[in-house]
């Protein structure tokens, strides 16, 4: 695997191994092994990790696929796929309703990660989707793959960092008039493993924001934007000031909505080579 980086006109010169450990987060032995195999190259010419490199330097890293272990796939679908976004470090995909994002095992088929990768597959480049974050099955909407396992803890430290803004869409019951923020600790269900709960004493820190689009008296559309990503934050934290999602059949079993009316609409987020702002938007919407 070779991987060649265009640094941004905006780049703080540094040395290439302050790059490698600190901004790439290239793993200890990986690093070794690029040293020792010379691995590194300078706009074109093998580099000791000492050199300094400026704005506009290419770095060049090859990098041997032994070095990096990960569990592939079986290929599912790649007419399944609808591509928002894609350069050679990451792929943004529009997910489904009903169908989840990573299998369990590694026999499993129908995710979309299986999809992604038959899709990847067929340009035979040898990339393949390392899942960044995931959507429940029941939810629709944006989802983002690194495409080599070098930007995937890249992308997960831009996550861990809320350096990346996923906005959602919600129809909710009841009627919100103002827009809130909802901070609860979210924790694990005493009595039911598929569910979540508010924990305040031993949960995990969540926060939602949530803009009120529009409300009628017995239903809401909103927009909700994670701070945190904690499992079922937004259904969790809707449900528990008395305005569940419409069609959540954990959190609000009377509704008979076809499906859960929550869709991730948007995100944002800082490329993490070329530094470019990126907005993707799903080609989906519910209103």
């Amino acid at each position: 695997m070779q991987y060649d980086i265009q640094l941004p006109i905006d780049f703080t010169p540094c040395t290439i191994r302050e790059v490698l450990e600190e901004q790439w987060l290239v793993p200890r032995k990986v690093r070794h092994f690029l040293r020792v195999r010379k691995n590194v190259l300078l706009n074109g010419e093998v580099a000791m990790f000492h050199q300094v490199v400026q704005p506009l330097d290419t770095l060049t890293l090859i990098i041997e696929e032994e070095d990096y272990q990960y569990q592939k796939v079986q290929l599912g679908q790649a007419q399944n796929v609808t591509v928002l976004y894609e350069d050679e470090h990451m792929i943004v995909v529009d997910k489904k309703v009903g169908i989840k994002t990573h299998p369990n095992q590694p026999t499993e088929n129908g995710t979309l990660q299986n999809d992604v990768a038959a899709y990847l597959a067929q340009q035979g480049e040898g990339a393949f989707p390392h899942v960044v974050h995931r959507l429940d099955k029941e939810t629709s909407g944006v989802v983002l793959f690194a495409k080599n396992p070098f930007v995937l803890p890249i992308l997960g430290r831009l996550l861990e960092q809320k350096e990346i803004f996923r906005k959602y869409q919600a129809i909710v019951e009841g009627r919100l008039d103002k827009d809130l923020t909802i901070r609860k600790k979210i924790g694990r269900h005493r009595h039911d493993r598929r569910k979540r709960t508010i924990d305040e004493r031993n949960g995990q820190e969540a926060i939602t924001h949530v803009q009120v689009h529009q409300a009628s008296k017995k239903q809401s559309q909103i927009y909700c934007i994670l701070e945190t990503g904690r499992t079922h934050q937004i259904r969790v934290h809707l449900a528990s000031i008395q305005h569940p999602i419409v069609g959540d059949p954990l959190y609000n079993e009377h509704s008979r909505a076809k499906r859960l009316m929550l869709h991730a609409y948007q995100m944002h987020l800082t490329h993490p080579f070329t530094k470019d702002k990126l907005m993707i938007t799903s080609k989906e919407k519910l209103f």
